[in-house]
């Protein structure tokens, strides 16, 4: 699901079909009549009459595809997560699946958060807010931590061994959700399509088309090139916290979390390997996919390193 979202995203394709239908639009259209009527509401929003205007019904067909199938995934997953949850309320009673009702509310509210982030580009702008992009996207991954947890839960015990202070995976954890939400600012502005070039942006190692000080305004997080100098700076960041968390679990020989440590230390490398050659190929849409896909993994192994460290240790 996030990665067919990201791909709607980086085909430009989230704002072709106008309206909110909940149940309608589960099946897409099926006949030339259908299709020309969802064709000409989409040539109502300014994204069509400002940027798209010599777009061809068959083009409008190829964005339509990726934006329906995102929405059907999203009513597959309700189902997929309804039809158990009912069952397992019957069979073992509502107290004891608080956590997942939880999750399955998130998934609802996703389905709102993914509305209202629509509504945004179909009125006077040509694409939907970045803020409510990164909304959308960091709801998906809570949810995605959620149930890999509950899964951890039911799956792993606890050994009672040595445990890396849960400061640490706790603070990663943070870094890493926080560097997702500047990531969707990035592809909500397409401020990946500057400065493709590095270490440096340009010839520098600060954007020359900004100040230093710009750095502490309130509109820093609409100013594409500084939102990108965040993003690659976070992840520097992020690199040197975890290269302190390897130090720990290996000084204090914390073998319960060898696996573990290596493990995000693999996906975190992948995922700035992949983010630095998505920026030098101008945003090729398989790199950029590439990215966020492995952005999936990083999480995940986050949430799985956080949960074997869950309690706290003075290590």
């Amino acid at each position: 699901m996030i990665t067919v979202g990201g791909l709607t995203r980086l085909t430009d394709s989230g704002l072709s079909i106008t309206k909110w239908e909940l149940f309608y639009g589960t099946f897409p259209p099926l006949n030339e009549k259908q299709w020309i009527y969802y064709f000409e509401q989409y040539k109502l929003i300014p994204e069509y009459q400002l940027q798209n205007f010599s777009m061809t019904l068959d083009e409008f067909k190829f964005i339509f595809w990726w934006e329906w199938a995102h929405r059907f995934l999203g009513r597959l997953i309700g189902i997929a997560f309804l039809i158990p949850l009912i069952y397992f309320t019957i069979k073992l009673s509502l107290k004891k699946l608080l956590n997942f009702y939880l999750i399955f509310f998130l998934i609802c509210f996703q389905g709102f958060i993914g509305w209202y982030m629509v509504s945004s580009g179909l009125i006077n702008r040509v694409d939907v807010s970045h803020f409510r992009l990164s909304l959308h996207l960091i709801v998906a991954f809570f949810i995605l931590s959620l149930i890999l947890w509950n899964y951890l839960k039911i799956n792993i015990k606890d050994n009672g061994k040595l445990k890396l202070n849960i400061f640490f995976p706790l603070t990663f954890l943070v870094l890493i959700f926080l560097q997702i939400i500047i990531g969707a600012f990035v592809s909500g502005m397409d401020a990946g399509l500057i400065y493709n070039s590095w270490p440096l942006m340009g010839n520098t190692y600060f954007p020359n088309d900004n100040e230093f000080i710009n750095l502490f305004n309130i509109t820093v997080f609409s100013n594409a090139s500084l939102v990108q100098f965040v993003h690659r700076n976070l992840a520097y960041l992020i690199l040197a916290f975890y290269f302190l968390m390897l130090f720990r679990v290996y000084k204090f020989k914390i073998e319960n979390s060898f696996f573990a440590i290596n493990l995000l230390g693999f996906f975190l490398l992948l995922q700035v390997i992949l983010g630095i050659l998505t920026l030098l190929n101008g945003v090729h849409i398989l790199l950029a996919s590439m990215h966020q896909i492995s952005s999936i993994f990083l999480v995940s192994a986050s949430i799985y390193f956080l949960y074997l460290n869950k309690k706290i240790n003075s290590f």
